[in-house]
């Protein structure tokens, strides 16, 4: 009988409060991940009688604040996190020092996690977890900096960014300098498509709006996250038009996963291009119900582990 540890598995996208929830901070403060908790993470934001990181969102209508059970909960600290890998089969991490704007109150960030913290924590790790840097269109000069201190000096291998946060589109220029870093560093780049789940602009968030970074920047290993939902079939035609387009199934539960997706991840077309990861969301329950889907043996290894080999050039 096989067992969760039987599948070697890369988590492509996750953030420092799987490995250090409490220097990690409490986004639930920002008024958009307060109504994501109302909306589209309804399911999980149920009343607890234990307390937790996420602590208490406002409830309507000027009513009691209720406890929250946080979906986002993590791990204390990088030596629990790898009991769980080792406990569930995960060979690596990604973490990324995630930046998002928030856009409804048009200042500060909703994410601003810094390098250092991510740093220290794939050091404890042993190379386990793999640092990932992120991206702020609006201080172009400031995050290129940042993006050559975290691959020159921390070793970092990918970054990753939320372009619906700042309310842009992949293919706006003031993306371009960083399609040109990471080729000019030979690392990874991803960025979330689909819907946003809090309460930011969607439209920018059409996978086929990066058909002209693809096709600009033809060396560049570019990640579709988060499944391109609604545009499922647009992020289908991606992965399968470009050699150097993938995407991974993060932010989702594999149950709930679109069946047009789950028929391309599991064809010819896509078994080779779509990418594992939790986005925090449980790194025992997001394997779990990828492996209790209804695909082949091949297709579960290929997500699961060889691809993102593959994209993020592991020596492994």
């Amino acid at each position: 009988m096989t067992t969760l540890k039987d599948y070697p598995t890369i988590d492509i996208m996750n953030h420092p409060k799987e490995v250090r929830s409490e220097q990690a901070g409490n986004p639930f403060e920002y008024r958009e991940f307060q109504i994501m908790l109302e909306t589209t993470f309804k399911a999980m934001n149920k009343p607890s009688g234990t307390k937790t990181q996420s602590q208490q969102a406002p409830a309507s209508g000027g009513e009691k604040p209720r406890e929250r059970v946080d979906p986002l909960a993590g791990h204390a600290d990088t030596a629990s996190c790898l009991q769980t890998m080792d406990e569930l089969g995960y060979s690596h991490i990604s973490v990324c020092a995630t930046k998002m704007w928030s856009y409804y109150h048009h200042r500060d960030f909703i994410l601003n996690y810094p390098i250092e913290l991510v740093h220290e924590a794939a050091g404890e790790s042993g190379g386990r977890i793999l640092g990932a840097a992120s991206y702020d269109p609006f201080r172009i000069t400031d995050s290129l900096k940042e993006i050559d201190r975290a691959v020159g000096e921390f070793g970092f291998n990918y970054v990753w960014f939320h372009p619906l946060s700042y309310g842009l589109a992949p293919n706006d220029r003031r993306f371009y300098p960083l399609y040109a870093k990471c080729v000019e560093l030979d690392i990874a780049v991803g960025m979330q498509v689909g819907h946003s789940a809090e309460v930011l602009p969607s439209d920018c968030g059409r996978p086929m709006l990066v058909d002209d970074v693809a096709i600009e920047f033809p060396d560049l290993r570019i990640n579709l996250s988060h499944t391109g939902w609604p545009w499922v079939d647009e992020w289908c035609s991606m992965l399968w038009r470009h050699p150097n387009v993938y995407g991974d199934i993060s932010a989702y539960y594999a149950k709930s996963l679109d069946d047009r997706l789950v028929k391309f991840m599991d064809s010819s077309r896509g078994r080779d291009k779509v990418l594992f990861g939790t986005n925090g969301l449980g790194l025992r329950r997001c394997k779990e119900e990828f492996l209790n889907l209804d695909i082949k043996e091949e297709t579960k290894r290929k997500v699961l582990y060889d691809n993102a080999v593959r994209f993020l050039k592991l020596e492994v």
